[in-house]
């Protein structure tokens, strides 16, 4: 009886519904059932975990008095060394066996000899090497004639008692070269950072006592660097094309002959086209040259190339297995190869047998728009206030009301489900107001951004970093530097795409890469508790000038460890 009750009010039931459905009715199933299976079909899983980026980095067990507790990367975990090198095996090492950390000169060598498997055999998948010239001149560089020209100038300094070489170059082939050439020719090489005044520049030669200057062609004026500086011993022009049919080996009347001038070409003019061809044999018994690089404030600091390769192996290491360079990668360094952050990241694509693409239009705050033009990179590294330019400019242009529900939505995607964006119909209707970079829109995968304290940028928010992924479409890793500390310091994980709380001002720069371990020191407004690690930010580690360095600000680790301002 009670069954038949049931059957009874289920078959009124069925029938008041039907008896009540219409168009609307209809329409409210439709879209019922068509958003449900469109979030089945639509749905990804998150980038990361969620338990990834709840705890970022690794506490030591304990912590000394007035310091906090030393974290570390969960990829270098305490109780092992810190990564400090290449793990490079020579010809007959076992593969059992740990490599050398190796040094400046092994990356070129990795160049020419092509990418390595996953057991260490050569694949034959070389990279190549480009100068960009405006939107049509592309010029690809054979590295053979660049391993030449290594040979040359670096043999034309050392004949011409050269020891101390200053680099004033933009972002060229030149610049790599020459830095090569010290290397292999027992040479220290000097960074000078490019487009500075004269009294600037004499200073950095002062401080670095440079006997030898490679520069670009007119970018110095010569008789000032004599009158000011009377060390100089050599001088080597690399002349562009506009300027070839000039006499740039004259020296100025009136300021004597002590200097040897010459120019890049006719160095390699004058020796036999098979000259230099063979890279010279390593003498690992010789102690290495330092790397000299001045900070944004122009003290000098002296990078042993322990303290490089240090840097790039924290890089490789530091980003996911299936994120990182590979030989596929077009690589371009938007900010100056003279900044060591951005030197140590275009090692490390070279080392990784990217393509790498150099262009002169690259500075500290350029024109992205400008400086991509005519190719398209795959990764980028660009400086904190490129990046706050770009996000101004694409921020005034994306305003209307019809964008910010896709802009909404975006961003819902990153900060909720923790994915990437993808392009909709919507989306793309605004693709003509989106920052352009590259000739190939879509292309662009990471943007590796840098924060240095006294660079007078403002850091960048995460909300900022966040609009930036959903106007770009690319993933974007942020990074803190020091000028005391190779390559990073801390930088965010790659698929961290969290805003933070609306009280901070500033993002956070996520945990330290494996090439460090980072810890803070008390002082007089911030002090280490049970609760909170904070105060003065020491950084230690091979990456690092003196294993040991302060960075002389204030800091703090969140609760999900990742390292932020105060």
């Amino acid at each position: 009886m009670g069954f038949d009750n049931l059957m009874l009010r289920l078959d009124e039931l069925v029938t008041g519904v039907l008896g009540q459905w219409d168009i609307y009715t209809t329409g409210l199933f439709v879209v019922l059932i068509t958003g449900f299976i469109y979030s089945v079909i639509s749905f990804r899983d998150p980038d990361a975990h969620p338990m990834l980026l709840a705890r970022q980095a690794q506490p030591s067990p304990v912590r000394q008095e007035g310091e906090s507790a030393v974290f570390r990367s969960h990829s270098a975990p305490h109780g092992i060394p810190l990564n400090s090198g290449l793990n490079i095996k020579d010809p007959g090492d076992s593969k059992w066996s740990r490599g050398r950390d190796g040094d400046i000169r092994d990356i070129w060598r990795r160049v020419v000899a092509g990418a390595l498997d996953r057991e260490g055999k050569e694949t034959g998948e070389i990279g190549k090497l480009f100068t960009v010239l405006g939107s049509e001149n592309i010029i690809e560089h054979k590295l053979f004639d660049v391993t030449r020209q290594i040979n040359l100038i670096g043999q034309h300094i050392k004949q011409n008692g050269g020891n101390s070489v200053a680099i004033y170059l933009p972002n060229s082939v030149e610049f790599l070269a020459t830095l090569f050439a010290c290397t292999f020719y027992d040479l220290t090489p000097i960074l000078i950072p490019y487009d500075k005044s004269i009294e600037e520049i004499i200073s950095f030669l002062q401080k670095s006592k440079a006997d030898t200057i490679v520069a670009a062609v007119g970018s110095l004026p010569y008789d000032a660097i004599i009158k000011n500086y009377s060390a100089l011993k050599q001088l080597i022009w690399v002349v562009d094309e506009g300027s070839k049919h000039m006499d740039w080996d004259e020296v100025p009347k009136g300021t004597g002959g002590a200097v040897n001038v010459s120019t890049w070409q006719e160095i390699l003019q004058d020796q036999e086209p098979t000259a230099g061809t063979e890279l010279p044999a390593v003498d690992r018994t010789v102690e290495l040259k330092k790397v000299l690089a001045f900070g944004p404030t122009g003290e000098l600091v002296e990078y042993t190339q322990a303290n490089i390769i240090a840097g790039i192996a924290g890089q490789l290491t530091s980003v996911p297995t299936t994120q990182r360079i590979t030989h596929s990668d077009l690589f371009l360094p938007v900010d100056v190869l003279s900044s060591p952050y951005t030197l140590v990241l275009t090692l490390s694509a070279l080392y990784s047998n990217a393509s790498v693409a150099l262009n002169s239009v690259a500075g500290h705050n350029p024109d992205l728009a400008l400086a991509t033009h005519g190719i398209a990179p795959t990764i980028i590294v660009a400086s904190a206030g490129t990046l706050a330019k770009v996000h101004s400019e694409t921020t005034t242009k994306l305003n209307s009301g019809a964008y910010q529900l896709v802009h909404w939505l975006q961003t819902r995607s990153l900060v909720q489900d923790g994915v990437m964006p993808v392009a909709s119909f919507l989306s793309r209707m605004y693709d003509s107001l989106r920052p352009a970079i590259g000739n190939t829109p879509g292309k662009l995968r990471l943007i590796y951004v840098s924060e240095q304290p006294g660079a007078n940028n403002p850091p960048l928010s995460s909300q900022e970093l966040s609009d930036l992924r959903v106007y770009i479409g690319s993933r974007i890793i942020y990074a803190l530097t020091s000028p005391h500390v190779a390559g990073a310091v801390t930088q965010t994980g790659l698929y961290d795409y969290r805003i933070d709380e609306p009280s901070a001002k500033y993002s956070h720069f996520g945990a330290p890469v494996t090439s460090v371990e980072v810890f803070f020191k008390d002082t007089n407004d911030h002090k280490t508790t049970d609760e909170r690690a904070a105060g003065e930010i020491y950084v230690r580690g091979p990456a690092a000038v003196g294993e040991e360095v302060a960075l002389g600000i204030s800091g703090r680790m969140k609760d999900d460890h990742t390292l932020a301002l105060l």
